[in-house]
């Protein structure tokens, strides 16, 4: 029986499971192991639990995103000097393909479940070589259970994808490139079965949008929603969706029902012209003056609110810093995911930053280690890098500081009103404040803001 090891590669410089409340399984290799051939032996080696040793096997599976692609590369280099043949695939790799051929013997475009058997086959008759693009798959219709056996039980939350795709175009994401912009569903009856047979009692929905855009995806949300209710799962779980979700209280009933914790939000910004900026059509839509209502409207249903904010934008100033933080803390944001504004390959971000000659690090492959988010890695224009690093440590020091830290947390408990919902809040707030104090900019830069006579934005 031949050996398939497929591999969830981590940055050795970010370290391993940093929380158990935000780092999701590598459901993706689950899935390429469920449409492997029987006749194969699979095994999943994860490195968010420890760096592994080269091990042996007949083929090797490697998926990465551009946080990890280097330590992807490395690995993918060792398993090559040991002549086993290597595959990878992934969000990057299925940007910069061309690339990644360098340091493989194939590239998965795409996704892996519609192309690998073909890939199997080709390993199999010692043809395996070039780009293997795989076609997007039809949830509608989609039977393949991922094999979670093969991932390690020590994951808080059993991860579960109910949707692909994204109509939208963020100027910063590549998900639509990468997934298609037709937002695929699958059947909620489907999902219900899934989610029956796991074992664990929580759950995190790893699609983009849970919800999704359109009354047919609030639709299905509610059916899956109400399907977990009457099938009484008791199953706790959280998911990402974008704000449209508050304009639907019946929905975001259901949700907290149904057993809703936390809900990750892409609020990324408060002010409108960096929005415009990022191309986040439907936050504009909304408006910033209303994000205290959208929040609030999960916060009536028990569900705490997870706001991702984007720093590092063109012409942010000290004063506008100032300002976030003091909103974060008045609208009830009740966990912080704060990250420096990021070229990402196939993005039009990265796109447009190449084009107007802005990237400051461009040794590629080695300087990916950089596009992990927490770094400024173009030139920003009205506002000095350091004044960004020093951003994020003032408003993470204005959340999480005395009395502050307390105000906020007494704040979600009594807006949530629910004790199981804030414990979560509460951890999850613990392990991203341990995350920023163990962070490259904790120490090197201060807390303190310049002055600004500037006019906040």
């Amino acid at each position: 029986m031949k050996k398939l090891l497929l591999v969830n590669p981590v940055s050795q410089i970010s370290g391993g499971l940093l929380s158990k409340f935000s780092t999701a399984q590598p459901l993706s290799l689950a899935y390429v192991a469920a449409v492997t051939p029987s006749n194969w032996e699979v095994k999943i080696a994860d490195e968010n639990f420890g760096q592994l040793p080269i091990e042996e096997a007949d083929l090797v599976g490697i998926t990465a995103f551009t946080s990890n692609i280097n330590r992807a590369y490395d690995l993918a280099r060792s398993y090559r000097n040991k002549n086993i043949k290597v595959v990878i695939g992934g969000i990057h790799s299925s940007m910069l393909p061309d690339e990644a051929l360098n340091f493989a013997d194939a590239v998965v475009v795409g996704e892996a479940e519609g192309i690998w058997e073909k890939v199997i086959g080709d390993f199999e008759n010692n043809r395996l070589s070039g780009l293997y693009s795989g076609p997007p798959v039809d949830l509608a219709h989609f039977k393949i259970k991922p094999r979670r056996e093969l991932m390690s039980s020590d994951y808080l939350f059993q991860s579960v994808q109910t949707s692909r795709g994204c109509p939208f175009n963020c100027d910063f994401c590549s998900v639509s490139k990468y997934l298609g912009q037709i937002y695929r569903q699958r059947r909620p009856e489907e999902v219900l079965d899934e989610l029956k047979e796991i074992k664990g009692k929580y759950v995190f929905f790893l699609d983009d949008n849970l919800v999704g855009y359109t009354d047919g995806s609030k639709g299905r949300a509610i059916e899956l929603f109400e399907g977990m209710i009457r099938g009484r799962l008791n199953k706790k779980w959280w998911m990402q969706t974008s704000i449209n979700a508050a304009d639907d209280d019946n929905l975001l009933k259901l949700a907290g029902q149904s057993g809703c914790m936390f809900a990750f939000i892409g609020l990324e910004s408060i002010s409108e012209e960096s929005l415009k900026a990022m191309k986040k059509g439907i936050n504009i839509k909304v408006g910033v003056e209303n994000y205290r209502r959208v929040i609030k409207a999960f916060h009536r249903n028990g569900i705490g609110v997870v706001g991702s904010f984007i720093i590092g934008n063109d012409h942010e100033s000290p004063a506008y810093y100032r300002r976030l933080a003091r909103f974060l803390v008045s609208a009830g944001v009740d966990v912080l995911q704060m990250t420096i504004l990021t070229p990402l390959p196939g993005t039009a971000l990265m796109e447009r930053m190449r084009k107007e000659n802005r990237l400051l690090y461009e040794n590629f492959p080695d300087d990916w280690v950089k596009y992990r988010l927490s770094y400024v890695v173009q030139k920003t224009v009205g506002v000095d890098p350091v004044t960004v690093y020093e951003g994020n440590n003032y408003i993470k020091h204005h959340l999480y500081s005395f009395p502050r830290n307390q105000y906020r947390l007494i704040k979600s408990f009594l807006s949530m009103k629910n004790v199981t919902n804030f414990y979560a809040v509460y951890r999850f707030n613990q392990a991203l404040k341990r995350g920023w104090k163990g962070s490259h900019y904790y120490d090197k830069y201060s807390t303190n803001l310049p002055s600004d006579s500037v006019r906040c934005r």
